[in-house]
């Protein structure tokens, strides 16, 4: 099996003048997940090479055991540091795709067009789909086949706007992601604040926050009877 995992490449937290990009957890739990299960993983990104890794998330309060296997990893930091190149790819060439979360995909992944490419050809395909905490924004932009919002009546979650405001970055991101959601006329589904939350629909997997990283890799798993 092969899972192909995508990263974001934008670094900037809108006009704060702090830095962001992809959450560690969100990242290096599922990648573990995969890799445990015998998977062969291939990371992207859009510009390619090394996603810009939100420095929060690299904190001594944001370490978990998938983090600190990370960091020990020569060969999983020599994978991340050489992403391919999103448009390089073929949305066919993969078994599933997995989207890591951290704010930065909600300024590039959500419009780029490679990623919606992806999103709509394995969506279309009956491949999972698995999106975690902040990545389920980048389904914005992506449609079914009848031209409708691709989230349009499916069960979804996400990172709450009650999560958001616990992090301070209410007024500072584009979208907050429940609201994008919603409006896109999915049903959205939530638990309790920073704990773990799946959703699965169809092949569509989600995952509301840091703590729903392992579950919502291990969920797409089991849509792939590999779990």
């Amino acid at each position: 099996m092969k899972i192909l995992m995508v990263l974001t490449s934008h670094d900037r937290l809108g006009d704060t003048g702090e830095k962001t990009g992809f959450w560690l957890e969100e990242f290096a739990a599922p990648y573990y997940v995969f890799k445990d299960a015998g998977v062969d993983v291939v990371l992207a990104s859009p510009q390619g090479g090394q996603p810009p890794l939100d420095p929060k998330s690299d904190a001594p309060d944001a370490q978990t055991e998938a983090t600190l296997r990370f960091r020990d990893d020569p060969e999983a930091r020599q994978a991340l540091a050489a992403t391919h190149r999103l448009a390089e790819l073929q949305p066919g060439d993969y078994d599933a795709v997995f989207y890591p979360g951290g704010h930065g995909p909600l300024w590039d992944l959500a419009n780029d067009r490679d990623s919606i490419r992806l999103i709509e050809s394995t969506d279309a395909a009956g491949k999972p789909l698995g999106l975690v905490c902040h990545a389920p924004g980048v389904l914005q932009g992506a449609k079914g086949r009848d031209g409708a919002p691709l989230v349009r009546g499916r069960k979804v979650t996400g990172f709450t706007n009650t999560e958001e405001e616990a992090v301070g970055l209410t007024e500072v991101v584009p979208f907050l992601v429940e609201d994008m959601l919603k409006d896109h006329g999915a049903q959205y589904e939530k638990g309790a604040d920073f704990a773990s939350h799946v959703v699965t629909d169809g092949n569509l997997v989600t995952g509301q926050n840091p703590a729903s990283s392992a579950d919502t890799a291990h969920a797409l798993l089991r849509l792939r009877g590999a779990a």
